[in-house]
């Protein structure tokens, strides 16, 4: 993989898990545009507790998947390189 799109990926991962695990747990989440005009069902369910959790567990995985993109081997394998003769 190109370095360059592979700094790129490690930043968005890491800036979408911040903003996954911050934002259910902001005032933007409870009061928005597209929030008032859903039904009152949906907007409950949006609004439980339980969800914001699992959106903030997508964060926080995507965090990791940004941390483990940095820990990963840069450049290609030394099996890759040396053929069996």
């Amino acid at each position: 993989m190109n370095k360059t799109l592979r700094v790129i990926l490690i930043v968005l991962c890491l800036e979408m898990g911040a903003f996954l695990l911050y934002l259910p747990w902001s005032n933007f989440w409870e009061q928005n545009y597209f929030l008032a005009h859903l039904p009152q069902a949906l907007r409950l369910f949006l609004l439980h507790s339980s969800f914001r959790g699992a959106v903030s567990g997508i964060g926080v995985l995507d965090i990791l998947v940004g941390i483990s993109l940095i820990q990963a081997k840069v450049g290609p394998s030394s099996a890759s390189t040396n053929p069996p003769a």
